[in-house]
């Protein structure tokens, strides 16, 4: 009997386990994870983010970029087709944030998550963190920025589509800095917290409704998220009715501020310290053995991509 015990037992974490050593059921309650869990299935997801090559990270971003475009595209559509109407013209904005959240593209607003955890935890250097995002932010401004000047030189908009699109880079250029700052702020909690809550599910149509609902919060409350702000700013920019400088500095900036502290300080940090001391136990193995020293975490080089923790699971 015990031996028949042990055998199911086995079977059992072999199947609830992924090849990484990430948990794929819950301990206590099979379909759901518990905070430490989340954490675990997070970081596993980071190491593979971080030990991404350039091209790899850009070509992801770059899709992220169109991606968002789409959401440009249908947001500026609706809103001129249902006479701006609040709930109507943003039905269909998530759209391109379904894409990016489900295709696994890389955003700069989703990745505040994944690399911080690791970079909290020591395995990986603050130098490699800055590289994943200045490579993700650059990938989807230039992915956003091309889908704006198609969207802008093509006709694919109506004049009172395009005239919409305009309006919402005009809108918030005369927000002051600092709402703007604090819209962005909710915005990366969003984000951010729509990532940790992903990481907890475990089929696509939770997924999708998860993304669908989160998303459609932002422009309900009118906030701004960074790559859509800058892909307004842009469409705007194309047409000479504003100069870069003043959209990056006025629009841009602010939103992009707001959003890496909503989604660091108020969601990364909060949820990493929610966790225990067993958030790691199935996700490295030598404990402190591979965490970097103090001198390799904060002077790492950009090239560096820290210890890989995620020790494969040969029972697979």
């Amino acid at each position: 009997m015990s031996q028949d015990t042990d055998r199911e037992r086995a079977v059992r974490d072999a199947v609830d386990r992924a090849q990484s050593g990430a948990p794929a059921g819950g301990r206590t309650i099979r379909d759901r994870f518990s905070a430490d869990e989340i954490f675990q299935r997070i970081i596993v997801a980071a190491d593979h983010e971080i030990t991404s090559s350039r091209r790899e990270l850009l070509a992801s971003a770059l899709a992220a970029g169109f991606a968002i475009t789409i959401t440009f595209l249908l947001y500026s559509s609706m809103y001129a087709s249902t006479g701006g109407d609040p709930i109507l013209s943003a039905l269909l904005y998530p759209l391109g944030f379904v894409f990016i959240i489900l295709g696994d593209y890389q955003l700069y607003t989703e990745n505040t998550l994944p690399p911080v955890a690791l970079t909290l935890e020591r395995l990986s250097s603050l130098p490699a963190l800055f590289r994943i995002w200045g490579l993700v932010l650059l990938g989807n401004l230039v992915g956003g920025a091309l889908g704006a000047l198609a969207l802008a030189s093509t006709g694919v908009l109506s004049p009172d589509a395009a005239a919409a699109a305009a309006g919402f880079a005009e809108k918030a250029i005369e927000t002051p800095w600092w709402t703007l700052f604090a819209k962005a702020v909710f915005a990366g909690l969003i984000v951010a917290g729509v990532v940790w809550v992903d990481f907890s599910l475990r089929d696509s149509v939770s997924r999708l409704l998860l993304v669908y609902l989160s998303f459609l919060a932002i422009p309900f409350a009118n906030l701004y998220h960074v790559v859509v702000s800058a892909t307004e700013m842009l469409f705007l920019v194309y047409g000479g009715e504003l100069s870069l400088m003043v959209g990056t500095t006025q629009f841009v900036l602010p939103v992009l501020l707001g959003n890496s502290i909503g989604g660091v300080v108020l969601v990364t940090v909060v949820n990493y310290f929610q966790t225990t001391e067993r958030r790691l136990e199935t996700a490295r193995e030598d404990g402190k053995k591979r965490q970097l020293t103090v001198r390799e975490w904060t002077l790492g080089r950009f090239s560096d991509s820290g210890r890989s923790y995620v020790p494969v699971n040969k029972d697979h």
